[in-house]
């Protein structure tokens, strides 16, 4: 089931997205959540009810007056990530002189998790702000996220997709001089509009076989990251283990997995984003992410 947050009529609601422009809004049944976070908090509870109004046929609407928004707006935690994932972008990276996680290796022994605030998610169609970032070093970086449904601690690898809702696409949207400068990721990383995601979840029973989605990015039709979720360093089982070792997992909780080679940054001269390009994101069964980048509000 793809599950998305839409805006119909300037009301946020949670939807199930159908196809062809087409949703099932689910706020036209009584005792369902009013928010799709709330939804995968309480999904054994209600999965039963939104099967129904499915089958149902009576809450569809079509494309007019909706707008899809991040299928969680504003997440209620930090957004948990992983740097240098894959190994031919954990090479371009640090081979950039923008990698600051410390030491000669380029390849992490153990897994580089960092964070993004919730703040900085938008959704499919908004402008990426480049005018926020006063080094205009803003980058792409397609990554697969996973979404937390049954929480919990010391989570173990055998149990781990057990833990998992669902997956979604969100773009770690970068400014790189930031990140140097900074020394740290989550400056240059957490900036408002930097974090585009969606466009819905799809639940983790509509996936068999997640290493073989391929992740991609193509910036203005021009084919720039693409890649298989099987290439990860480190898979989503051992990110569950590790983080869930020492931070208490919730339901709702986000963890984008990496981004592979090709972001901008690898490019001689460096390829990065500015007012006017598109970005469109795709990872296999999910669907597409795509964003404008925009320039200084007028």
């Amino acid at each position: 089931m793809k599950l998305a947050t839409i805006s119909v009529g300037g009301r946020p609601t949670p939807a199930v997205a159908l196809g062809s422009g087409r949703f099932v809004d689910l706020s036209r049944e009584g005792g369902l959540p009013s928010t799709l976070l709330g939804l995968v908090r309480g999904w054994d509870a209600h999965r039963g009810a939104v099967e129904r109004l499915v089958a149902a046929g009576t809450a569809e609407i079509g494309p007019e007056g909706v707008r899809v928004l991040a299928p969680i707006p504003r997440p209620e935690r930090n957004i948990m990530c992983v740097g240098k994932n894959y190994y031919d972008h954990a090479h371009e990276f640090h081979g950039s002189g923008f990698d600051s996680s410390g030491g000669a290796q380029a390849v992490p022994e153990v897994p580089v998790i960092f964070t993004k605030a919730p703040s900085a998610v938008i959704g499919p169609g908004e402008p990426i702000p480049a005018w926020r970032d006063p080094t205009g070093t803003l980058d792409y970086e397609v990554e697969l996220a996973v979404v937390i449904g049954r929480g919990g601690s010391g989570i173990s690898k055998a149990d781990a997709y057990g833990h998992v809702f669902g997956y979604t696409i969100l773009n770690d949207a970068t400014a790189r001089a930031l990140q140097r400068k900074h020394q740290q990721w989550f400056l240059g990383k957490s900036i408002d509009g930097f974090c585009p995601m969606g466009p819905a979840i799809v639940t983790a029973d509509e996936i068999p076989d997640v290493a073989a989605m391929r992740v991609s990015t193509r910036v203005n039709g021009e084919l720039r990251q693409d890649a298989r979720v099987a290439d990860l360093i480190f898979d989503i089982p051992t990110l569950i283990e590790t983080i869930s070792a020492l931070v208490t997992l919730e339901p709702g909780d986000i963890i984008a997995t990496g981004t592979p080679a090709g972001v901008g940054l690898g490019f001689d001269p460096p390829k990065y984003l500015k007012p006017g390009d598109v970005v469109t994101l795709e990872i296999t069964g999910l669907g597409t992410l795509e964003n404008p980048v925009g320039g200084r509000p007028a």
